[in-house]
């Protein structure tokens, strides 16, 4: 667990770290917009996934962040790639029957199952990669001012939109804070016998509760310590707020911006239509 970077800042002047918040908030919605649009056909679904990865592949080199710190952290993904698998190969589009991969006993495993299975497993491993970049090119006080600048809006009815934009960057901040929490507890209870690997799921079960319990205890106890901190430091979620740094828009935000917008309607618009790659460059097709 101490692999997963989610939440935590990257100090680097790259041209993305120095975007303005509320243009990589924007930019984010768009390009997980752009990942989970579903298309007519694998060929045209080949495609577009591979683009979103070579994308990310960029971004990761932009922000200097390394691809196989990601890959670590989405350890966990591969029971969800088994549990997808498994719910496909019992209910299968009944549109798509007609490569058997292989079969267990005399039931059939399709090619089909395992394809949306996969596209399931790398949409969502593009997610978490699109998010990692937003929180290691961004420092948590300019999130929370983006966030806070979008939720501006709704201040007129009666919404304090400061206190929800600092809960949502406080959640994120403390994501990598509460696994290092995880990582010491799970070790202090390793070294007094407790066992959370093996043995039966009974005691698997009061092995997890070994673990949970010291986390919970430990995260009201370290939110108490920070709402005394905030308070000493004169934090008033009522009060009309002023900020030392101003958020300004650049040339750089707008090329982000319309290369961001670019890229999501060339995903809606190779999602609405029924353009097969394949068939148009090679003559054969895979649906």
């Amino acid at each position: 667990m101490s692999s997963i970077t989610m939440g935590r800042y990257v100090p680097y002047r790259s041209p993305i770290h120095l975007l303005d918040p509320r243009t990589k908030l924007v930019c984010l919605v768009l390009l997980v917009v752009s990942v989970f649009l579903g298309y007519a056909n694998y060929s045209t679904t080949f495609l577009m996934t591979g683009l979103s990865l070579l994308l990310v592949l960029v971004l990761f080199a932009m922000t200097r962040m390394s691809f196989l710190s990601l890959l670590k952290s989405l350890k966990s993904l591969w029971f969800m790639l088994i549990f997808l698998l498994l719910i496909y190969a019992i209910t299968p589009r009944s549109d798509n029957l007609d490569w058997v991969a292989f079969f267990i006993y005399d039931y059939p495993i399709y090619w089909a199952s395992i394809l949306d299975a996969l596209k399931i497993l790398v949409r969502l491993m593009l997610m978490v990669a699109l998010s990692l970049i937003l929180t290691a090119s961004t420092k948590p006080l300019d999130l929370t001012a983006g966030i806070e600048w979008y939720l501006s809006p709704i201040h007129f009815l009666g919404v304090n939109t400061a206190a929800w934009a600092m809960v949502l960057s406080l959640a994120l901040r403390f994501i990598p804070t509460i696994l290092e929490d995880v990582q010491r507890i799970m070790k202090a209870q390793s070294s007094r016998g407790v066992d959370f690997k093996r043995g039966k799921l009974t005691v698997r079960a009061r092995a997890l509760i070994s673990l949970v319990v010291p986390l919970v205890v430990s995260s009201l106890v370290r939110s108490d310590e920070l709402g005394d901190a905030m308070e000493g430091r004169g934090y008033d979620p009522r009060s009309k707020r002023t900020r030392y740094r101003k958020l300004t828009f650049h040339w750089g935000d707008l090329i982000a911006l319309l290369l961001c917008a670019a890229f999501c309607a060339l995903c809606i618009t190779m999602s609405v239509t029924s353009f097969d790659p394949f068939l148009t460059w090679f003559g054969v097709t895979v649906r």
